[in-house]
């Protein structure tokens, strides 16, 4: 056998062919922020680059393909599009409600302006749950038992953001395939931004857009963290609580205060094997309701039974929502609860905004980090700390 030459270099190996492999890690992509969609300026660093003398060679031989950018629609022509039903253009109409863009806030609330005579026709329907309840499933459910019956539903689907990365799921048309396909329905899950009250101004707004393209229905299902289920009560007529069999404490909800909020209780997944614990559960709540306040005058809460996954029950929870509107109606209490929503939206707008106001003064922003720290070390009382900051004005 021949040796090897000691000054000589052995072939390098070929680097294998296709892609190379990332590291075994999960990496999240930061959330898309407001102000993302229809910019007139290039939004990403590609587009921003500066642009060198026109390529004249063929497509596909040494040029990128083109980057086609989409013209931002004039509010005339939205308006139009979303009462017409067009869903392209009310998903645009939305997108400019969740835009932080300071440009986008105007359009957007110009494109309400002119809409808002074509609002207010909806049943609002608010869905929460445990986790595990199977809310979206339950959602599916009747929703396409609305549609069905010729009724057009729409859904907005709040899904929790990474208050660290921003970023969010948004995996509600995933979860509800059959409902995304149907030609009556629209889904548009909504991000909340990281922020607790974050759905509060864009899911009313996107609400409205839903009713002036000629929804009947509006499902809003919460994030189903805490004060979520506040935020969507003061926004919807009528709001449902999911709950399940064997979770746990049946009056696990109670603890929450969750219960008092609900217009009606349903026991999901009383469907098999499990259809006897649900019963049992239903009248373990049925029985705790009678010690509780009802969520709206002149309407008794009750709790029922159903399975999203065999539709039993759907129907008769859809007969409870009818009947609730009718004699809301009736009693004045529907339209005393909507004015009341507004009046509540309004002066929760005020409050943000003159906060933000003055926090954004030079001698607040000065001075309010020497009165936190002197509160938090236990020297000085907050409503003295309060008082200083308020003389200021």
């Amino acid at each position: 056998m021949p040796s090897k030459d000691p000054g000589r270099k052995s072939p390098r190996r070929a680097a294998p062919s296709g892609p190379k492999l990332p590291p075994k890690t999960l990496r999240v992509r930061k959330g898309v922020r407001g102000g993302h969609d229809g910019l007139p300026q290039a939004t990403s660093p590609s587009a921003a680059r500066p642009q060198g003398p026109r390529s004249t060679a063929p497509r596909g031989k040494g040029r990128s393909p083109a980057v086609v950018r989409r013209t931002e629609a004039p509010t005339e022509r939205i308006v139009a599009g979303v009462r017409a039903g067009d869903r392209t253009l009310l998903a645009r109409a939305i997108t400019l409600v969740e835009s932080n863009a300071p440009a986008h806030f105007e359009k957007a609330q110009e494109v309400l302006r002119a809409l808002m005579p074509h609002t207010g026709g909806s049943i609002r329907v608010g869905v929460t749950g445990v986790p595990g309840a199977g809310k979206s499933t339950f959602i599916e459910a009747l929703g396409s038992h609305l549609t069905g019956r010729g009724l057009k539903v729409a859904v907005t689907a709040v899904d929790p953001s990474s208050s660290l990365s921003g970023g969010s799921i948004l995996g509600d048309k995933t979860r509800m395939e059959r409902l995304a396909n149907d030609p009556l329905a629209f889904i548009r899950p909504s991000p909340t931004g990281g922020a607790l009250g974050g759905v509060a101004r864009k899911t009313r707004e996107t609400i409205l857009l839903f009713e002036a393209a000629g929804h009947d229905v509006v499902l809003v299902e919460t994030v189903g963290v805490g004060q979520s289920e506040i935020l969507v009560r003061s926004m919807v007529d009528f709001f449902l609580l999911l709950l399940i069999a064997g979770a746990g404490d049946e009056l696990q909800g109670i603890k929450k205060g969750v219960i008092e909020l609900a217009d009606a209780i349903v026991v999901n997944k009383a469907d098999g094997a499990n259809r006897t614990a649900a019963e049992v559960a239903r009248g373990e709540y049925e029985r705790a309701l009678h010690y509780l306040r009802p969520a709206t005058e002149g309407w008794e809460t009750r709790a029922f039974a159903a399975s999203a996954a065999t539709g039993e029950g759907v129907a008769d929870v859809w007969g409870v929502i009818e009947a609730f509107r009718a004699r809301t109606t009736a009693s004045g209490a529907w339209a005393r609860r909507r004015s009341g929503q507004e009046r509540e939206w309004l002066h929760a707008l005020l409050r943000e905004r003159l906060w933000d106001l003055f926090r954004a003064r030079p001698d607040v922003v000065r001075l309010l980090p020497k009165l936190e720290r002197e509160v938090i070390a236990g020297r000085l009382p907050a409503t003295s700390a309060a008082q200083r900051l308020l003389g200021l004005i």
